[in-house]
């Protein structure tokens, strides 16, 4: 801790330049995005149906448990890093290494689901203006998409096959074409990663101008969209279960919260930038608590308002938003490009802020010596870590052409999940070993406010698939590996550094 406290004081090459109000949008610009966009639908249709109102308020019940723990780490140790950080200094380098290494799963594979997302709008967008991507271009490898006579080229589902049979089409007498690269998702992930090598003021204000766009066009989206719902829309409320764990019922509220957590992330992203804020221990709390309060109030909202304009068995789509307003009929055609709009500067803000959160813990893991050098180098004139920001980019646009949304999405809420719980245990620890350092915020309730926030973590962890904890058991295999191999012999701290 101590070495950790010393490192705030000292030059680190990175340019302190964001202000309380940069902060607070860049949360809201991580946070209002994919959830919004891409996975209310998707979560709606596939495990809560219009009950995904409450998966929301759970998921968000839980943010707000981290979200204190998250801003009294932050204002205490104002550090780029993250939790990866926040665990360094309470629980020892072994379980630092796990949730960095684990942090580098949520934020690569996040940039990459959102950029899934993006495409989605940017090819319905351009539709609208007689512009046709090749499906086979707009999907994942290996994906098999179908023509649908209202909806066009759509990815096969079981709950397509479903909403379609109910309108007397078989699913297999339809066009069918299989994905090869999904050209518009690799495409935003290339152009984002060169403004943030540019500089994060440029790209704070990118993001702030990104926010105020949507958060207009959400509000308009709310207050139009309350004016066509069809009540019947909503019943049942929450489906009866089908007989399989997480598929309706009260399980897939609780499936579908997991599954949306990732859609929280934003406000953890907030805490990557420390080192590049003007007054981190005021500011801080201020950025998580304000981002994470007014998100979730957007997001239950457009959550009521979207399953009462459309079924929620039609909106297992990379663009619910856009089906929701092509179902409000041909008079309000004028708001359908302002709603895609706003939804594709949304989805390019959130991918700036995943793309920006990844290099610092790269950053900081390699300050340590638990990466190579490489990792933490600053370019000389743009003073940001070049080198980890093209890494990183390349290999979320290559994740981004290649994987379906879905498996995307859930390994991003695991791993955002199990960072969280992790925070939330450490500052308990930190109370009962350090009850003498300066906190400029205090997490109320200790401990039962941190116990809170891990129990509903895991719990969702829980509740989710079993091929989804396979692929983190797999990722968190290789991260060992690398770890013994290398990190454990080039640690600073271990070698007295």
């Amino acid at each position: 801790m101590s070495v950790l406290l010393a490192e705030t004081a000292s030059d680190h090459g990175l340019k302190r330049s964001l202000s309380a109000l940069n902060l607070t949008t860049l949360g809201i610009g991580a946070v209002i995005g994919a959830g919004i966009f891409v996975l209310t639908g998707q979560a709606a249709a596939q495990y809560a149906g219009p009950a995904i109102v409450i998966s929301f308020m759970i998921s968000g019940l839980a943010c707000l448990f981290a979200g204190l723990c998250y801003a009294e780490f932050a204002s205490m140790i104002p550090i780029s890093g993250s939790a990866y950080t926040y665990a360094y200094a309470t629980m020892g380098e072994f379980v630092a290494w796990i949730i960095g290494w684990d942090l580098i799963l949520e934020y690569l594979f996040a940039a990459s689901t959102v950029a899934v997302g993006w495409s989605g709008y940017v090819v319905s967008f351009l539709k609208d203006f007689g512009i046709v991507i090749p499906a086979q271009f707009t999907a994942a490898f290996g994906s098999v998409l179908v023509d649908t006579p209202e909806l066009g080229w759509k990815l096969v589902t079981p709950e397509l096959t479903k909403s379609l049979a109910g309108s007397g089409i078989a699913i297999g007498n339809l066009p069918h074409l299989t994905g090869i690269l999904n050209l518009p998702a690799m495409f935003i992930i290339g152009a984002t990663t060169l403004l943030l090598l540019i500089g994060i003021k440029e790209s704070a204000k990118f993001n702030n101008i990104m926010v105020i766009i949507k958060v207009f066009v959400i509000l308009l989206f709310i207050g139009i969209g309350f004016m066509f719902v069809n009540k019947a829309n909503w019943h049942p409320f929450i489906p009866e279960n089908t007989g399989v764990w997480g598929h309706y019922g009260w399980s897939g509220i609780f499936r579908g919260a997991a599954v949306i957590f990732f859609a929280y992330i934003g406000f953890d992203a907030v805490s990557t930038a420390a080192q590049e804020a003007k007054n981190p221990k005021r500011d801080m709390p201020i950025g998580i608590l304000g981002s994470l309060g007014i998100s979730t109030i957007l997001y239950i909202m457009v959550a009521i308002v979207l399953t009462g304009i459309v079924s929620y068995t039609f909106l297992n789509v990379s663009d619910p938003i856009a089906v929701g307003v092509n179902a409000m009929g041909k008079g309000l055609f004028w708001l359908r490009p302002i709603i895609k709009i706003a939804a594709i500067a949304g989805l390019s803000s959130v991918v700036l802020v995943m793309l920006l959160g990844q290099p610092r813990i790269f950053f900081s893991m390699s300050k340590d010596g638990l990466l190579p050098p490489i990792f933490s180098k600053v370019h000389s004139r743009f003073k940001t870590p070049y080198v980890s920001t093209l890494i990183t980019g390349f290999v979320a646009l290559v994740l981004a052409g290649i994987l379906p949304i879905n498996i995307l999405g859930e390994l991003v809420s695991i791993g955002t999940l199990l960072a969280f719980a992790i925070v939330c245990i450490g500052i308990i620890i930190l109370r009962v070993k350090r009850p003498d350092l300066e906190r400029t915020f205090k997490t109320p309730l200790v401990p039962l406010v941190p116990i809170l926030g891990a129990g509903i973590c895991i719990a969702q962890m829980v509740s989710l698939p079993w091929e989804t904890w396979a692929r983190l058991i797999v990722w968190m295999a290789l991260g060992f590996v690398i770890y013994f191999a290398y990190g454990i012999r080039k640690s600073k701290i271990r070698n007295g550094l």
